[in-house]
């Protein structure tokens, strides 16, 4: 299995299964002389983590960081960060009447042909694989926070539920207050009844996170292939149960007049700034100095608890009552995902811009 690597500069690589011993990941790129954080990994890794709201999987696991290389005394050293994260809490006993049998919309199928095989509980195609992702995000952050870069997602959408407009002040604060992620007490409620039906009916539901990324200067963005919004939609399609992507006012550009999405330059206070934002942040592939900001699609869990048909490798008409711990819907757990992903791409393209003598100085 390959391209496991993500990035050019400031390069993640993951590895490890969802029911193996362990899931890990190797950093390459990272500055040295940066102090790190370890309070803070780790407390990216329990925003991630399942069992914190009644509609999540109920795996508990300590998601327990062991550090193996580049980081001496809480300072990078440069050279390659290595760590693993072990799994202490799998099951795969409640995968072993799915072996052999392609559960519908899963990647069962899929891996079978392509590899040979299929691991349980979905293997490298499992939700434990963001474990790494986070852990990188987490040092990505705050190599950024240095630069005054800040990332922050929230869940705008759950099923039919929805913000009706963006919150500007205080979201870290009223996202973390949610159980859902969502920066709105009342809209949160109205999830909560959703998904209390959903539960009730062993359905699940998917949603919607809007994520911003603030402070971002001018120039970031490769152009033609390696545009930043090209890397950013990359990198949240690369998650799993992820269906849709746009930044700026995406979709809905296509319905307007150019005189009517068209952002105006102006100066301000001898700086150039534009009067609106409908280009996201981003304009030919590059960073304008405005925030940026993006919305994830993702579906709701494929796994019901419902009987539903299927086949098995040989062909054969199936019917699967499915066993084990899921969720009803993770959106809320994808919010420290895409955050991760997202500063990952922008400290690789910050690298590539003003290079790593930017964080010696």
């Amino acid at each position: 299995m390959a391209a496991n690597t993500f990035g050019e500069l400031f390069r993640l690589t993951t590895f490890g299964e969802s029911h193996g011993k362990a899931v890990g990941g190797i950093i390459d790129g990272c500055p040295s002389g940066q102090k790190i954080d370890f309070e803070f990994i780790r407390n990216e890794l329990i925003r991630r983590s399942t069992n914190k709201n009644s509609f999540s999987s109920q795996r508990n696991e300590p998601d327990t960081l062991q550090l193996l290389s580049g980081i001496e005394n809480n300072i990078t050293t440069g050279s390659p960060i290595a760590f693993i994260v072990c799994n202490e809490n799998q099951c795969s006993k409640d995968y072993i009447d799915l072996q052999h049998v392609f559960r519908p919309s899963h990647a069962d199928y899929t891996y079978l042909k392509k590899y040979g095989f299929n691991l349980p509980g979905g293997g490298r195609a499992s939700n434990r694989e963001s474990v790494s992702r986070v852990v990188g995000g987490a040092i990505a952050k705050q190599l950024l926070a240095k630069k005054n870069i800040f990332v922050q997602a929230f869940v705008s959408r759950i099923g039919t539920v929805a913000l009706e407009s963006v919150p500007e002040n205080n979201i870290l604060k009223k996202t973390e207050a949610s159980p859902l992620r969502c920066p709105d007490e009342n809209v949160t409620k109205k999830m909560e009844q959703l998904l209390t039906e959903a539960q009730q009916q062993g359905n699940t539901l998917g949603g919607i996170i809007h994520c911003v990324v603030k402070g971002v200067p001018v120039g970031l963005g490769e152009p033609v292939f390696d545009k930043l919004q090209a890397d950013l939609a990359k990198a949240m399609m690369s998650i799993n149960a992820s269906k849709g992507f746009e930044y700026g006012n995406g979709f809905e550009a296509a319905t307007l007049f150019g005189s009517e999405n068209n952002d105006i330059f102006h100066a301000e206070n001898g700086i150039i700034r534009t009067k609106t934002n409908r280009s996201g942040g981003i304009q030919g592939g590059i960073s304008n100095g405005e925030k940026i900001y993006f919305n994830v699609a993702f579906k709701p869990i494929p796994t019901l608890m419902q009987t539903q048909q299927t086949v098995d490798s040989e062909g054969n008409n199936k019917t699967i009552e499915p066993k084990g711990r899921y969720d009803v819907c993770a959106v809320p757990r994808a919010v420290p995902i895409v955050e991760a992903m997202a500063a990952l791409v922008v400290i690789d393209h910050y690298l590539r811009h003003f290079g790593y003598i930017a964080f010696r100085s």
